[in-house]
């Protein structure tokens, strides 16, 4: 109970507004904060009071004073978190500040749930540290849907679905766990769809305050409300010709969801505080972390599902973590300061041990850190030691973890196949392999379904009777 109680924030070199993000932040998550230059960091480490100081937020990075600065930091207490927190969101920088000791590093300006999920992550010290999950999504590009990463039954049919919907206006319900790959889901949807030449507006519902989600959404006019000065143009008309991607939309409060249903039904969106309206023509595509729920508004829900694609979480699909590493390396080697590494199968089935809680996201940070610290061209099981501690065979179906000690590196990391055993080492029904083979060619095709068709050597009636009593839903 005593160290709940005293349990402090180090915030070193920050500016005032800044430190009144990161207070309010760090209070919501129960954090006390203190706020000190970097000698007076020292002093207070050194104090009476050192130990109740639980991490340390270093403001901003210097390459040349940073790493003395986190060095002397560790030494006066060599288990402190030190997290940077920095303008630039550049490999090399985070490269640098990893060599230096840093155990995270975040890029301003911080989400506040990206730093309390940092926090959490060094408070408790039995969870793999350092997993840098705002720097590691920059290592992914916007990839077309073909090319998203990825063989398992269940997000073969997510592509299936995405591919299809892609084609029309209509709003689509991107589902799954944070770091599952919404976002890179959505974005490719975008990039595969006739809007593709249009502008893509993000807004993130959790980190946009209740009282002004409003007036960032529907902009607001000038005088709409105390300190609107002047007119603000709103994210939906920004993304007019184009997509608005609302992540976390069920954090949006009741009366934003109705407004927002009445704006993509009429397609006019009013400002606050206006008389007048503007005519748009969006695409809407939201993302949540579970179905929305009993108390979101009911006809908002209803067109916003019409279309969902559920991407499985990674610890379902744990066959897809070698190519999803090998994807990920790559990405790594083109960055300024990577370079190109292999790993072995013994680490590959330690990653596929794990439960990947942070999903994709979470994998990447790990490569990224792992590979920063690697000092040899391959990855081996002990470059990831707090994953292998917390490896367990989990008894899931998709577990093969035990099958890539044994095979190639070449199998390992090979693309996409067909799984024809079940788990207790008899073949799989014909129409298990069949349905599998299906989904996998309409989320290769991109939907196509004539060209699906002819890949499969049968008429697209035979295709369309087939998905019938399969039981495979494309529809969008």
């Amino acid at each position: 109970m005593r160290e709940d109680i005293l349990r402090s924030l180090l915030l070193i070199d920050s500016d005032p507004a800044e430190r009144r993000l990161v207070a309010a932040t760090a209070s919501r998550a129960g954090w006390s904060l203190a706020n000190t230059a970097a000698q007076g960091a020292l002093d207070l480490l050194k104090g009476p009071h050192g130990r109740e100081v639980r991490a340390a937020l270093l403001s901003g990075w210097d390459p040349q004073s940073g790493p003395g600065l986190i060095q002397s930091l560790k030494k006066a207490r060599r288990d402190l978190p030190v997290i940077v927190l920095a303008e630039s969101g550049s490999i090399a920088g985070a490269v640098d500040a990893m060599r230096a000791g840093a155990d995270d590093f975040l890029v301003k300006p911080v989400a506040p749930e990206r730093l309390v999920e940092a926090l959490s992550a060094h408070r408790d010290r039995r969870r793999a540290a350092g997993e840098l999950a705002p720097l590691a999504e920059k290592l992914v590009p916007v990839l077309p849907l073909e090319e998203l990463v990825g063989a398992a039954p269940d997000f073969r049919a997510a592509l299936a679905v995405a591919a299809k919907a892609a084609r029309n206006r209509l709003p689509i319900l991107v589902i799954g766990e944070p770091g599952a790959g919404k976002e890179t889901f959505a974005r490719a949807i975008h990039s595969a769809s006739l809007r593709a030449k249009g502008p893509l507006v993000q807004v993130d519902c959790k980190a946009v305050a209740a009282n002004i989600i409003d007036s960032t959404l529907f902009g607001h006019a000038a005088g709409a409300f105390p300190g609107a000065f002047s007119e603000k143009i709103g994210k939906i008309l920004e993304a007019d010709g184009g997509t608005l991607l609302l992540d976390d939309i069920g954090a949006l409060p009741l009366e934003t969801q109705v407004a927002l249903d009445r704006m993509l039904a009429t397609g006019e969106v009013r400002p606050v505080g206006c008389n007048g309206s503007n005519s748009v023509d969006i695409r809407l595509i939201a993302t949540a972390s579970a179905p929305l729920g009993p108390d979101f508004d009911p006809k908002l829900k209803d067109r916003v599902e019409a279309t969902s694609v559920t991407v499985p979480p990674l610890r379902d699909r744990s066959s897809d973590i070698p190519a999803l590493t090998r994807h990920l390396l790559g990405r790594l080697a083109e960055q300024h300061g990577g370079r190109a590494l292999s790993i072995g199968n013994d680490a590959l089935a330690v990653l596929m041990r794990y439960g990947w809680p942070g999903n994709v996201r979470q994998l990447a940070g790990v490569l990224f850190r792992a590979s920063v610290q690697c000092d040899d061209n391959s990855l081996t099981a002990d470059h990831f030691p707090h994953i292998a501690i917390q490896s367990r065979f989990s008894g899931r179906k998709s577990d093969r973890a035990s099958e890539f000690i044994q095979m190639s590196p070449d199998a390992a990391m090979g693309g996409p196949q067909l799984t024809l055993l079940k788990p207790d080492g008899h073949l799989r029904s014909m129409e298990e392999i069949e349905a599998d083979l299906i989904r996998l060619a309409i989320g290769h095709y991109r939907g196509r379904m004539t060209e699906v068709a002819r890949r499969l050597g049968i008429g697209r009636s035979t295709l369309y009777r087939k998905l019938a009593e399969l039981g495979i839903d494309t529809t969008s």
